[in-house]
């Protein structure tokens, strides 16, 4: 496969790369793959998330640097191919059906086989005759043969994979037990021996697959969530030429700068403006909301997003990779492969099994050989009872399944994790830490009687408020609908913005006015050899902002209030809150001081912020989270960033923290828990092939079902 038509340029030269990884199933292969990719020094980032199969890479140097990446994959054992949404859900549902026919083939064969089995345990070489006895483990093996060829095959192809590119993974174990338990078996038939051991193997494949199946799913309904989005950037799109025509082509195919004509009820492949038209846009699947937003002229529109009324032009300013979507999707695979602790943790238990547990099981063969009159076969078996009761996927599965389902619960509420480790943050804090406007407040101000001002005065002061996102300059820019003047304007972080002879922003910086004591929002226009003019204006607070607060302070954490905004002003929300600590007029590096000291002081600070001057003291946090309504750059410094007018996100995510971190630390006693008892057992040869098959699966699906307790979680105050 050439990867050149697949490669994304980013806007800072770096290239990225998609690609659908066939062949993985397993965290190991996950730390594998993106351990090889990192080695290379032109790698800035590898990222494969286990449940999508999505691998992302970003280089920076040839974009020809793609074909070896792709070659690498492929020498490791796994498929690469160009990632699409549909290609990777036909994959996975192809890989549970034959799952599926694995798990049905076992099943049958497996009471065929006891139809042999009951009479050989029930009876001895003298009841039945060595004659018979012989013919039953032929007609055993006749059937079990065949079944442990294709049965095994998830298992074997896994296992000879690693093996061929000189690594081990957990099905390396399994397949050599399997195989161990079925040469013995039929040696014992050749030979014409006492015992054999194909209804082990087939069971012990049976259970097996029981539990291969069952994770599919599981990861499956985990993966729905991301999935879904990936669903909403397939399609065709309408492009209108230059030219006055028309083609159709698929989402993958828009650039940015085309013009697209959107019918009503189709959904929109790109971000775009709008040129043409007025409509109503369902925007639930990026902002959670189930009202329709009105649309006009240059009204924004996102991809993913579906035109209900009428039809519409649109330019194209994000296609692809770079859509809001995208960055969504991105967002969501970043925080689920993410190396929180105790994936870290995981991961590094994992890497040891392999060699730990073919060390035991040689050392149990060894010893049983050594200490006791035991023939060569029960060693044998014994050694491969240990290879099979050890197999650590309930290891392996208590942390991912837990995070995926976490991530995903929260992407269902409008709330998106940018950190696989945000969670243990999270439930982890003591102190929140909020700022005002466009947090607690919904940061939408208006200006408040602009019919009083001079037009001129407006003009010049929406000339220099368009420069800036700022809350009070939108709501300035708002305000006034005639000709802008064209300024070179500099933005002065936390103080205001400026151009030759002209300031607008905060009183203490445009003007020499001393403060007069209202708690009032506003901003100064500054003019040289003129009378400073004052804008107020005025803010909503969010309408579960008090309700959040007093659920934080029942759950005994402590509330501060870190404004930019006049201490007045600060003063008095606070007090509408109830939050006693505040401080206000606080610049950014003030802000990050004051969140530093609670550090220093033994405090897990949660930060809340929206604005620019917000992300220093978002970076500087325990943890952040900043609602999707900041600016780009604040919002990449937060670790979580939620959707919606409501504060209850907030609250969301901290209970759901909480939540799976009880659940991944039950998960863990669960998985060591069931090694401490069982692996001693098949040491001492108390435990049958058949039997850890069962266990194994067992405390798997224990952990998995552990994990789906989070479908329970409610969504409460």
């Amino acid at each position: 496969m050439s990867s050149a038509h697949f490669i994304t340029t980013e806007a800072d030269g770096s290239h990225s790369l998609n690609v659908l990884v066939e062949g993985m199933h397993c965290p190991s292969c996950v730390a594998l793959i993106e351990g090889a990719l990192r080695k290379n020094a032109a790698v800035t980032n590898a990222r494969l998330n286990l449940s999508t199969k999505r691998l992302r890479i970003v280089w920076d140097g040839a974009v020809e640097l793609g074909d070896s990446w792709v070659s690498l994959i492929s020498a490791m054992g796994y498929r690469a191919v160009p990632f699409d949404a549909s290609t990777a859900e036909t994959t996975e549902k192809k890989e549970e059906k034959f799952l599926l026919y694995c798990l049905a083939v076992a099943g049958f064969t497996s009471g065929n086989l006891m139809l042999f089995s009951v009479p050989l345990w029930s009876s001895d070489s003298i009841e039945m005759g060595e004659a018979t006895r012989t013919l039953f483990h032929w007609v055993q093996a006749a059937i079990a043969l065949p079944a442990i060829s294709y049965c095994g095959i998830p298992f074997f192809r896994s296992a000879w994979t690693a093996l061929r590119s000189w690594r081990t993974n957990m099905d390396v174990p399994i397949s050599v037990a399997v195989i161990l338990a079925t040469l013995m078996s039929l040696f014992e038939t050749i030979t014409r021996g006492t015992h054999s051991y194909f209804d082990s193997a087939v069971m012990l494949l049976f259970f097996l697959l029981i539990g291969r199946y069952l994770e599919a799913r599981a990861r499956g309904r985990a993966r729905n969530a991301a999935q879904n989005l990936l669903q909403m950037m397939t399609g065709f799109a309408t492009v209108l030429n230059a030219d006055g025509t028309s083609q159709t082509i698929p989402f993958s195919e828009i650039t940015e700068g085309m013009t697209l004509h959107i019918a009503a009820g189709e959904k929109i492949g790109a971000d775009g403006v709008i040129l043409t038209g007025t409509s109503e846009i369902d925007t639930s699947l990026i902002t959670g909301e189930t009202m329709p937003h009105e649309v006009e002229v240059g009204a924004a529109l996102f991809a993913g997003t579906i035109n209900l009324a009428a039809p519409i032009t649109m330019r194209v300013t994000k296609a692809g990779e770079r859509s809001t979507l995208s960055e969504i999707i991105k967002l969501m695979e970043s925080a689920e492969q993410a190396q929180a602790k105790y994936v870290t943790l995981a991961d590094k238990i994992s890497r040891w099994y392999t060699p730990v547990v073919h060390a035991l099981a040689a050392a149990t063969f060894v010893g049983w050989m050594i200490w006791t009159d035991a023939p060569w076969q029960a060693a044998l078996l014994y050694a491969a009872t240990v290879l099979i009761i050890t197999c650590p996927c309930a290891l392996g599965l208590a942390v991912p399944v837990v995070q995926v389902l976490a991530s995903g619960n929260l992407m269902r509420r409008g709330i998106f994790l940018k950190s696989g480790s945000a969670l243990e943050r999270l439930a982890a804090i003591t102190h929140a830490v909020f700022d005002k406007t466009g947090t607690l407040t919904l940061g939408k101000p208006e200006l408040l009687h602009k019919e009083t001002y001079r037009s001129e005065d407006l003009q010049l002061a929406a000339s220099l408020a368009v420069h800036s996102k700022h809350p009070l300059s939108q709501a300035l820019v708002a305000a006034y609908d005639g000709a802008l003047l064209p300024f070179v304007v500099q933005e002065v972080q936390g103080a205001g913005l400026a151009t030759e002879g002209v300031k607008l922003g905060k009183r203490s910086w445009a003007t020499q006015l001393p403060d007069d004591g209202q708690s009032m929002m506003e901003l100064w226009l500054a003019v040289e050899g003129k009378e400073p003019v004052r804008f107020t204006f005025a803010d909503q607070l969010r309408a579960d902002a008090k309700n959040v607060i007093s659920a934080l302070h029942a759950q005994g954490i402590k509330t501060l209030l870190l404004s930019g905004d006049r201490q007045e002003i600060t003063r008095d929300t606070a007090a509408l809150l109830g939050i006693e600590h505040f401080e206000g007029a606080l610049s950014p590096m003030q802000k990050t001081e004051k969140i530093a000291a609670l550090k220093a002081n033994g405090a897990n600070v949660l930060m809340i912020g929206d604005g620019l001057n917000d992300a220093p003291s978002l970076a500087s946090a325990t943890i952040s989270l900043s609602p999707a309504s900041a600016m780009d750059i604040t919002q990449n410094a937060a670790d979580i960033v939620f959707q919606g007018d409501r504060l209850q996100p907030v609250c969301t995510a901290w209970r759901t923290a909480k939540f799976s971190q009880t659940l991944v630390k039950q998960n863990f006693v669960l998985a060591i828990l069931y090694n401490v008892v069982a692996i001693p057992l098949a040491v001492a040869g108390m435990v049958t092939p058949l039997i850890a098959a069962i266990a194994m699966s067992s405390s798997s699906l224990l952990v998995i079902a552990n994990a789906m307790r989070l479908n329970l979680f409610k969504d409460e105050l």
